[in-house]
């Protein structure tokens, strides 16, 4: 059976967007996940370092430079070769790019690694609501960042009015159509549309203290009422069918799917080779990868997938799904493959 792969995922914006707090917040919100970080800052003192150093599990802090602007990526693999190490048991490496990093740059890097525990997971773009304007004009390349990126988290929307924030996401989606955008407070966004958190069990030891406002927020809710949790913004549609699914028709899908559709996960059955591999599915926002293993002996062959997201309509991408099933799975061939094994590192 072929090893897990760490995705590594590479959290990009601009100065003062808010990067190290969605950082601290995925910290303190995975369960019990373990998460892996490469940070680093212009200058001698690494500031966004020393922010997260006390509840990071595995940390390098790169110096005095621009990771993007590494001449070897040797280097970044040897950065990615501390984490990804079996000893350190981590499940997902976040790189924190500094805020004038050159995130396309990073991107090739990683596609580029020769770690074979390590998979690109997606770059998430972090933008300021309240300085968006401001920080668009200062750095022009910020359309670019927008347009490459698999998720957008408009950070700090509180702090512009509903016509402003209105406005600033119409921008965003002509920059970057299809692209999903998530709107979020102090960095608070759900990490299961980035990665899965392990829920953490009684027996696990917190990665961090609780702060005095945590601990009083966490007494607030003694009540049992998630309406302010993060996870009743999103919806979650599961589908599995034991049908062999048409490769063609999925990804047909996949290209179409709506921007409110912000991470799908499972894993598939095709046609082509429904007996013998399934094919693990991680796609967020327009980042797209599968993962060909063997069946497990006792698993029954299937498709099952948990799509996450905001305002979807359950019924209709079920029923787009009904329709990816191959009606002569008997009659397939490698070929049909070949649109799937695009995604695939390595083939």
């Amino acid at each position: 059976m072929s090893q897990r792969k760490i995705p590594v995922i590479v959290l990009a914006g601009f100065l003062g967007s808010g990067k190290t707090t969605l950082l601290n917040h995925l910290l303190r919100n995975s369960g019990s996940t373990r998460i892996g970080a490469i940070v680093n800052d212009f200058g001698s003192i690494n500031i966004d370092a020393m922010a997260i150093a006390g509840q990071v599990d595995s940390m390098v802090a790169l110096d005095s430079g621009c990771l993007c602007c590494v001449a070897d990526p040797g280097d970044l693999d040897e950065m990615l070769d501390r984490l990804a190490r079996p000893a350190a048991r981590i499940d997902v490496i976040v790189i924190e790019a500094s805020g004038l990093a050159e995130p396309q740059s990073m991107i090739r890097m990683l596609l580029a690694s020769s770690d074979e525990r390590i998979t690109y997971g997606g770059l998430v773009e972090v933008l300021d609501a309240a300085e968006y304007e401001a920080t668009r004009a200062r750095h022009p390349e910020l359309d670019r960042h927008v347009r490459i990126a698999d998720l957008v988290v408009l950070n700090k929307a509180d702090r512009v009015g509903p016509e402003a924030l209105a406005g600033l996401l119409d921008t965003i989606a002509g920059l970057g159509p299809g692209t999903p955008v998530v709107t979020a407070e102090h960095g608070r966004v759900d990490p299961a549309l980035l990665f899965d958190p392990r829920p953490r069990t009684e027996h696990t030891e917190p990665v961090h203290q609780l702060s005095f406002d945590e601990l009083y927020a966490d007494l607030a809710h003694e009540d049992d009422d998630h309406s302010g949790h993060l996870h009743t913004l999103y919806d979650s549609v599961e589908f599995t069918t034991a049908e062999p699914l048409a490769p063609r028709a999925f990804m047909d899908f996949l290209d179409a799917r709506p921007a409110g559709l912000f991470r799908i996960k499972g894993h598939v059955r095709f046609a082509p080779d429904a007996q013998t591999r399934k094919y693990g599915l991680h796609a967020v926002g327009g980042h797209l990868r599968f993962e060909p293993s063997p069946w497990a002996r006792a698993e029954r062959p299937a498709t099952q997938l948990v799509m996450i997201g905001a305002g979807i309509d359950a019924g209709a991408l079920t029923k787009e799904l009904r329709g990816c099933v191959d009606p002569a799975p008997e009659t397939a061939t490698a070929e049909q493959l070949l649109c799937v094994l695009r995604h695939v590192r390595g083939e």
